[in-house]
């Protein structure tokens, strides 16, 4: 059970930097975005408030760390903890705006964009669409790390290991007579075969066939 929870380091490779890489997005889109003219109002830069702690901040945080743990995690059980990680947060970048406004929370703030196409590409950029493709790349790394190969399964040393990756040497002559297996030609013990008799050579009454050794 111990070699299971093993996996190698690159399983979560590309999840991993995607959600480090959307997470940061997310959360410095509101304070950075004003530098472009893409984000939400006031059009000021680095503007903090709680509003932005609890919708921008936090989830982007959560998805952060999630891809850091996904990137480097060489353990099965870590590794999933932290894919659910970028789930949560990707999903309140999705539900959060929304939810908040329960406790009365207005939002980061408006869209900065005068068109419609703007204030929708803002609003999926930042919020909506973000969380779902944040939610898709840690449902792709908890689906990679929750699946055993079967390099994984099996012990290094156990039993069902193949051993076609070695390969023994040929060897012919007076080695290959010394190291036969029991019951074969050239082992101590078992019958020898007779060698070839020279040129020339007639056989003596009595022998038993080929020459003496």
């Amino acid at each position: 059970m111990t070699g299971t929870m093993r996996v190698p380091r690159s399983r979560g490779g590309i999840s991993g930097i995607l959600l480090v890489l959307l997470g940061l997005w997310g959360g410095l889109l509101p304070f950075a975005g004003p530098y472009f003219d893409f984000g939400f109002a006031p059009d000021d830069t680095w503007v903090y408030n709680t509003d932005r702690l609890q919708l921008s901040i936090a989830p982007a945080a959560a998805a952060v760390l999630g891809g850091l743990i996904v990137l480097f995690s060489a353990n099965r059980a870590f590794a999933i903890l932290g894919a659910w990680l970028g789930v949560l947060g990707g999903a309140w970048f999705v539900v959060g705006g929304p939810l908040a406004t329960l406790w009365d929370v207005p939002g980061v703030g408006a869209p900065l964009g005068t068109t419609n196409g703007r204030h929708l590409a803002e609003q999926l950029s930042g919020f909506a669409g973000l969380g779902v493709v944040i939610v898709f790349f840690a449902a792709l790394a908890l689906g990679r790390f929750a699946v055993v190969g079967v390099r994984e399964a099996v012990p290094p040393d156990g039993p069902g290991r193949e051993e076609s990756g070695t390969t023994q040497p040929l060897v012919f002559g007076r080695y290959a007579r010394e190291g036969a297996e029991p019951g074969r030609p050239g082992q101590p013990g078992s019958p020898q075969p007779p060698l070839p008799r020279p040129p020339g050579d007639q056989r003596v009454a009595g022998e038993q066939g080929g020459l003496e050794r």
